[in-house]
């Protein structure tokens, strides 16, 4: 208990209450669209965070909440994640929780590449090594003859896709950013966007019939992204990274226990070395770093001028 009290330990906790929320949030999805239509919970998990946001932070921030230097960034921002959003609506409507989420997990391996490309940032060998190994296990997962195999893997696909370079322009441009601010916006240009397009799906009764899902969608959505943002300003991303593969085992389970669905043999294989190559990025990203901070601290340490002797 003494390590939940440290900076890092409550890190921990937020990042797994967190992924909890996450992969509650795909079960709850996958459950919903069978009772509303999907653009509307899409529209209400959006407004629902830009109005909750908004209630709790801007008594707080004020107008600090609503200020952002780099407007074109929230609005691509926003739009990005409400693509991923929408695969993922879409997606679970024809796969499994615990595959789809495996799936998704190898973003962060796209976003790395997509970062040697665009941004040209330095791509060790064993990193490589890692990406290549958890795309073996998404060949796995969604092998042909497997439980998952058909069209719908477009939709991780893309979902994948569009993360990755979620995920590039987050660290690229999120320093200037307040983390609320951003969590804000992000409601915000969700909704409107979903906004006009709402209407042509729009069902009242399903709306006052079912009204704890759409609740439900929009609690799980915005208090995840709450609990990832306080996860990040207790403790770095290396040492919260890992835990983020635990999504995979609630998500499973939330499958389980819901859709009574369990993957087959290959795929479990598959979720593993997904799950595998993902923490060894984390821990790889670990050890860059404390090589890094070492060379600092010796270049530092040689830079210091040699302490003169006192007179006599």
């Amino acid at each position: 208990m003494s390590f939940l009290r440290t900076r890092q330990g409550s890190g921990v906790l937020f990042i797994v209450l967190a992924t909890f929320c996450f992969a509650a949030l795909d079960t709850t999805t996958k459950y919903a669209v069978t009772l509303a239509p999907v653009l509307m919970l899409l529209w209400f998990r959006y407004a629902f965070q830009a109005v909750v946001t908004f209630a709790l932070r801007f008594p707080v921030q004020g107008m600090r909440l609503l200020s952002t230097p780099n407007p074109r960034f929230q609005v691509l921002r926003g739009v990005l994640l409400l693509i991923t959003s929408v695969c993922s609506f879409f997606g679970l409507q024809y796969l499994p929780v615990g595959e789809f989420t495996a799936m998704v997990m190898l973003a962060p391996a796209v976003a790395t590449a997509l970062a040697a490309w665009v941004l040209k940032d330095h791509v060790s060998l064993q990193r490589w090594m890692l990406m290549a190994a958890g795309l073996v296990g998404v060949l796995l997962v969604v092998r042909p003859g497997g439980q998952v195999f058909s069209w719908a893997i477009l939709f991780p696909v893309l979902l994948v896709t569009t993360y990755g370079w979620f995920q590039v322009l987050t660290s690229r441009l999120s320093g200037d950013e307040d983390p609320y601010t951003t969590h804000f916006y992000t409601g915000l240009v969700g909704a409107l966007v979903m906004s006009p397009i709402v209407v042509f799906s729009w069902d009242t009764a399903a709306l006052l019939a079912h009204w704890p899902w759409f609740m439900g969608v929009g609690f799980l959505g915005t208090f995840g992204h709450l609990m990832l943002i306080r996860a990040y300003m207790r403790a770095s991303a290396p040492v919260l990274t890992p835990f983020l593969y635990s999504q995979i085992a609630f998500a499973t389970l939330g499958g389980w226990l819901v859709f009574k669905h369990i993957p087959d043999t290959l795929a479990w294989l598959g979720i593993a070395v997904i799950a595998f190559s993902g923490v060894g990025n984390a821990l790889l990203t670990a050890h860059e770093l404390a090589i890094r901070r070492r060379a600092i601290a010796a270049v530092t340490a040689n830079q210091v001028p040699p302490a003169i002797p006192p007179s006599h």
